[in-house]
């Protein structure tokens, strides 16, 4: 179906991976699907004549996906915030629920998560966030709202990896990536958190700081903090070679970190400089896909070098009832790993592209 038929009711009012909100009372501008290319190189990456396809939309807000390899052909899982659920999507099945109760596994939803706005809709973001795999395909997330990083078993029980760095709480884990050595990155946040926007009055934060860790042997260190990584950190992604490391600070830039062979960051690079950005993938050539998180629902692609080569568009609608259309991550997937799958707020989306993206590889 031509993306250009499908008029989703949308508002680019988003909380972006549950980060920056941005309120806009005004109607939003209108937007038709595309694709813009900005320097030479983006018709190696796509073609102009790509289509956007509509997986599913009604979710609450999507967040974290990761493509599993299964036999029949594999399928995608991805998080909702406002659900408290992980999905699956599944060629020929749609959308189904893969675990319940993912981000908060309580009963009081009246005294934990946050409050945002959707569209013209005032919810509670109680569910989980970055979704990936370990080396055994186990699936590992952040459940935020319990301020745990999780991983779920073969049979079905859950593990807290890691909830504590010095004996305090985390605030908000967000998004998590795999070294090829078993190292787990990741970065917590405030949005797990009551009353987060005011980060400072919260009566639930122990750590006074947000940052980017690790956790390696069972053991949890600390990496970079929030003012090292230049404003509140957010998605992660390897290189192809695992020898930099791309993390986002403050939603406007995007920092590069070279790797020591210990897991350790040296003081990095600014990447990018005054894009909003949310979810970060990488492909096998080294190039950089982030999102815009809150608004205006954009996946833009980087060369290694830094060099902007080209937009994905999503549509956006102004009309009446006010949905959100964003873009908060993205995933590749398929048997090949050339489809990318786009988590947009209450949409779900796929576009074929002609390279292949970087996976979790389980056995590796």
């Amino acid at each position: 179906m031509s993306t250009e038929r499908m008029w989703l009711a949308a508002i680019v009012v988003a909380v972006g991976s549950v980060g920056a909100v941005a309120q806009n009372s005004g109607a939003p501008p209108e937007q038709f699907f595309a694709i813009e290319q900005h320097a030479p190189g983006l018709k190696d990456l796509i073609k102009p004549s790509a289509e956007l396809q509509l997986l599913g939309d009604r979710y609450g807000l999507t967040e974290g996906p990761v493509w599993v390899d299964a036999d029949g052909g594999g399928y995608l899982l991805f998080a909702d915030l406002i659900s408290n659920a992980i999905y699956k999507w599944a060629p020929n099945e749609g959308t189904t629920v893969f675990l319940e109760k993912a981000g908060y596994s309580g009963d009081d939803i009246l005294s934990v998560g946050t409050q945002v706005v959707r569209g013209r809709m005032h919810v509670l973001l109680i569910g989980p966030n970055g979704i990936t795999l370990d080396s055994q395909g186990r699936v590992v997330y952040c459940a935020a709202t319990e301020r745990r990083i999780m991983r779920l078993e073969k049979d079905g029980s859950r593990t807290v990896i890691a909830e504590k760095y010095e004996g305090k709480r985390f605030s908000g884990p967000n998004d998590l990536v795999y070294r090829s050595d078993g190292t787990l990155y990741f970065t917590d946040t405030i949005w797990g958190l009551r009353g987060a926007r005011d980060k400072l009055r919260s009566n639930e934060r122990e750590l006074p700081f947000s940052g980017l860790f690790a956790v390696k042997d069972g053991k949890t260190s600390l990496l970079l903090t929030e003012e090292q990584l230049g404003g509140s950190p957010n998605g992660l992604a390897f290189s192809p070679d695992e020898k930099y490391l791309y993390a986002n600070g403050d939603y406007n830039r995007i920092m590069r970190y070279e790797v020591k062979p210990d897991g350790t960051l040296d003081a990095g690079t600014v990447f990018v400089n005054g894009e909003g950005s949310d979810g970060i993938k990488v492909d096998v050539k080294g190039n950089v896909y982030t999102t815009t998180g809150a608004g205006p629902g954009e996946v833009r692609i980087f060369s290694p070098a830094g060099v902007r080569l080209g937009t994905i568009k999503l549509p956006v609608s102004n009309r009446e009832p006010r949905a959100q259309i964003c873009a908060t991550n993205v995933a590749f997937g398929d048997r090949d790993g050339k489809t990318l799958y786009i988590t947009a707020c209450e949409h779900v989306y796929r576009v074929r592209m002609e390279v292949e993206g970087i996976r979790p590889k389980p056995g590796a």
